[in-house]
C-alpha cells in the first residue's frame, strides 16, 4: 500500500543485480560506530596493547565461526571473503602500526584502528581498477569489528529480517549480506556505497535477489517500514510512490518475471538470428557461486573467468594447488562446456607478496597484466602448471590479458609449453591441447591482429579497455567520462578490423566487455559478425531474445548506414532512432517510471570488464 500523504523521494544509484523489487524498508544499522579518542598515560600503554591483542584474537575467533556457518550453507566462495578478513585482521601493515600509535602516540586503540584503516583505505583510493579498489569495504568491515570488540558491543547480532524486505544499510559486509540472502526474506537490497564488484553486488547476483549500490546517502533518506519500489537494471529507488508508479513498478516486477520465466523455458535454444546467423552466448564470472545462475540463464560456456580474486587480502600469492583446485571445480561444474580463463590481470603493487612501495605514475599502463607475469616468471608459472594440471577436468580455455604485440604472445605461450614439458616429465597428467587465446584491448592489439591472429587461438575483445586506450579518457575522470562512447566511429572501424582478422585466420573472435551485454548494441555486434558474446547472467535472456528475433541482414543494413555517419552522437542517434523504428517491438523495455531520467538506464558498469 503507498502512502498518497507523503511525498515520492526519488533515488538514483547503481543497479548492481537485475530485478525489480517492492517492499518495506528494513534499515540494519551496524555501520555508525563513534571511536572514541582517548590519551593514554604512560602505565596504561601495555594494557592498551593487550587490549588489543585479545580484540584481534575475539575477532579471528568470530571470522572462524562464520566462515564455518557459512560454507555450510552457502558453500565455500563467500567464505572465501571471510577468511581474507581474518587474514587482514593479522597483517603487519594493520597490527603493528596500531601497535606503534598506542606506543609512540599513547592514543586508545580504538583510535589507533580507525587512524590506521583510513590510512590502508587511502592506499586503495589510489588503485585504477574498480574491483580492486571496492576493496576498501573490507578494511571497514575488519576494524568495525575490532573496534566492537574493543568496545564490548555485540557483533555478530543476529537480524530477523520481516518477508518482502528491502533492506536498506550504509554498506553490508559480506556476511551480513550472505546470511540475510540465504533467509529468502529478502526482496532486495539498497546500499549507499558499494559498486558492481562489491561484495553486496556479488552476493545477491549469485542469489538473484535485485540490488542498488551506490545511492548516496539512501539509509538516511528513507525510514524504517517506508514503502520501497526499486530496480536492480536501471538503479531505480523510489521511496512511498504514488499508486501510479506503484502501479508501473508492479507491471516492470511482472514483466521482468516473466522474462525470467521465459528465460528458463528458451535456455537451451541457440541465439541464432532470423536468417540463420549463430552467436554463442557466454557468461562472465568470478565466483563457483555464479555458475548455477549463468547455467539457467542459458549460458554456452564461461566467456571470462577473472583469476584475480585470487590474489585479494592475502599475505601471500595462492600456491599452485590453490589455484589448481579453484579451476577444477569451475571445469567440471561447466561438465564439458568451454571455460575461458584469463592470467593475472594485476599490477605488481595488488599481488600479495611482491607489494612495492614505489607508485607507478600511471598504473593503468604500466606494469600489469602479461608484463607483470612475464617479469615475474615463477609466479606466471605457478597459475600456468595449475592451469594445465586442471585442462584435465574440462574444456578450457586459457587467455592471456594485455597483448600489445606478438612477442608478448610468443613469450607466454613459450612459457606455458615449458611448464608443460616439465610437468610431463614429473609424470603429472595433463590435458589435451587447449585453445590459446589473447584479451584485444589495446589499439596496438587491434592494428596488428592480422598478426596476432596467426598464432592466436581466438581474440576475445575487452571493450571497456580498447575504447578507454582508443579515445585516450579516464572513464573514472568524471571530467571526461562522457567522451567514453562504444558507438564512435574509431571504435567501430577498430572492432571491424579484429573480426576481420579473425575471420581471414579462421579463429573466433569474442567479446567480454560491457558492449556486449547491452540490447542497444547487440545488432551493431551482429552486424559486426562476432562468434560469441559474454556476459552477465541476466544479460543473457535479453540478448537472446533479441538476436531471434531479428535478421542480420537488417543488422548489417543498420550498421553501413551508421558508419556512413562521423560523430558519435549521429551514430548514437541514428543506430537509436533505427532501432525504435525497425524493432521497438523487439526491444520491448520495460516502462520508466513516470519523471524517470532516461540517462538512468545505461550507467557505465565495470561487472563486465574485459
Amino acid at each position: 500500500m503507498s502512502s498518497q500523504a507523503t511525498p515520492t523521494l526519488r533515488l538514483l544509484g547503481i543497479g548492481a543485480s537485475p530485478g525489480v523489487a517492492v517492499g518495506h524498508a528494513f534499515i540494519l544499522d551496524r555501520k555508525r560506530i563513534r571511536t572514541p579518542k582517548l590519551r593514554l598515560a604512560e602505565a596504561e600503554v601495555e594494557p592498551e596493547r593487550m587490549r588489543m591483542k585479545t580484540a584481534i584474537e575475539l575477532s579471528d575467533r568470530q571470522l572462524a565461526e562464520l566462515k564455518d556457518q557459512i560454507t555450510r550453507t552457502e558453500g565455500s566462495d563467500h567464505a572465501l571473503i571471510l577468511e581474507a578478513h581474518r587474514l587482514m585482521l593479522h597483517d603487519p601493515m594493520l597490527v603493528d602500526e596500531v601497535n606503534r600509535l598506542i606506543i609512540d602516540d599513547r592514543i586508545n586503540a580504538e583510535w589507533a584502528v580507525r587512524r590506521v584503516a583510513r590510512k590502508i583505505k587511502h592506499l586503495f583510493d589510489n588503485i585504477p581498477d574498480e574491483y580492486f579498489r571496492e576493496r576498501r569495504s573490507d578494511v571497514d568491515y575488519v576494524a568495525d569489528r575490532i573496534i566492537r570488540n574493543l568496545m564490548g558491543q555485540v557483533v555478530d547480532e543476529e537480524v530477523e529480517v520481516p518477508a518482502e524486505a528491502i533492506v536498506v544499510a550504509h554498506d553490508l559486509s559480506p556476511a551480513d549480506a550472505a546470511l540475510m540472502a540465504r533467509s529468502g526474506r529478502v526482496a532486495g537490497f539498497v546500499t549507499d556505497l558499494g559498486g558492481q564488484t562489491s561484495h553486496t553486488a556479488i552476493v545477491a547476483r549469485a542469489r538473484e535477489t535485485p540490488a542498488v549500490v551506490g545511492a548516496g546517502r539512501a539509509s538516511e533518506q528513507i525510514s524504517p517500514g517506508d514503502l520501497v519500489a526499486m530496480d536492480g537494471i536501471r538503479g531505480v529507488i523510489l521511496v512511498n510512490p504514488s499508486e501510479e508508479q506503484l502501479a508501473v513498478f508492479r507491471e516492470d516486477q511482472r514483466r521482468y518475471q516473466e522474462s525470467e520465466r521465459l528465460a528458463l523455458t528458451t535456455k537451451d535454444l541457440p541465439a541464432v538470428s532470423t536468417d540463420g546467423y549463430r552467436i554463442k552466448l557466454y557468461g562472465n564470472m568470478e565466483f563457483l557461486e555464479e555458475i548455477p545462475s549463468l547455467l539457467a540463464h542459458g549460458a554456452e560456456g564461461i566467456g571470462l573467468y577473472r583469476t584475480e580474486f585470487m590474489f585479494l587480502d592475502r599475505k601471500t600469492a595462492p600456491t599452485e594447488e590453490e589455484h589448481y583446485r579453484a579451476y577444477k571445480q569451475v571445469l567440471e561444474a561447466m561438465g564439458g562446456r568451454p571455460v575461458t580463463i584469463r592470467t593475472l590481470d594485476l599490477g605488481g603493487d595488488k599481488v600479495p607478496g611482491k607489494t612495492k612501495h614505489e607508485k607507478e605514475p600511471n598504473p593503468a599502463m604500466g606494469l600489469r597484466a602479461i608484463r607483470y607475469c612475464l617479469s615475474n616468471r615463477e609466479l606466471f608459472r605457478t597459475q600456468l602448471r595449475a592451469l594445465l594440471r586442471a585442462s584435465v577436468h574440462g574444456n578450457l580455455r586459457l587467455m592471456f590479458p594485455l597483448i600489445c604485440g606478438v612477442s608478448e604472445l610468443r613469450e607466454a605461450r613459450s612459457e606455458l609449453e615449458a611448464c608443460r614439458t616439465s610437468l610431463g616429465r614429473a609424470g603429472v597428467p595433463v590435458g589435451k591441447r587447449f585453445p590459446v587465446g589473447i584479451m584485444v584491448e589495446t589499439p596496438s592489439a587491434a592494428m596488428i591482429a592480422d598478426r596476432l591472429a596467426q598464432e592466436a587461438d581466438f581474440f576475445s575483445i575487452g571493450t571497456n579497455d580498447l575504447i578507454q586506450y582508443s579515445l585516450a579518457i579516464d572513464r573514472q575522470n568524471r571530467e571526461v567520462a562522457y567522451l567514453y562512447r562504444p558507438l564512435h566511429l574509431s571504435v567501430l572501424r577498430l572492432l571491424r578490423t579484429i573480426i576481420d582478422a579473425g575471420k581471414a585466420a579462421n579463429i573466433p573472435v569474442s567479446m567480454c566487455g560491457e558492449m556486449a551485454g547491452d540490447p542497444l548494441y547487440t545488432l551493431v555486434l551482429l552486424a559486426l559478425g562476432f562468434d560469441e558474446l559474454s556476459m552477465t547472467s541476466g544479460q543473457i535472456p535479453g540478448v537472446k531474445r533479441f538476436i531471434r528475433r531479428v535478421s542480420r541482414a537488417d543488422a548489417v543494413e543498420l550498421l553501413n548506414g551508421a558508419m556512413e555517419l562521423t560523430t558519435a552522437e549521429e551514430i548514437e542517434r541514428y543506430v537509436r532512432t533505427e532501432m525504435d523504428r525497425r524493432f521497438a517491438e523487439v526491444l520491448e523495455p520495460p516502462a520508466a517510471p513516470p519523471g524517470e531520467p532516461e540517462s538512468a538506464e545505461h550507467q557505465p558498469t565495470d561487472r563486465t570488464t574485459g
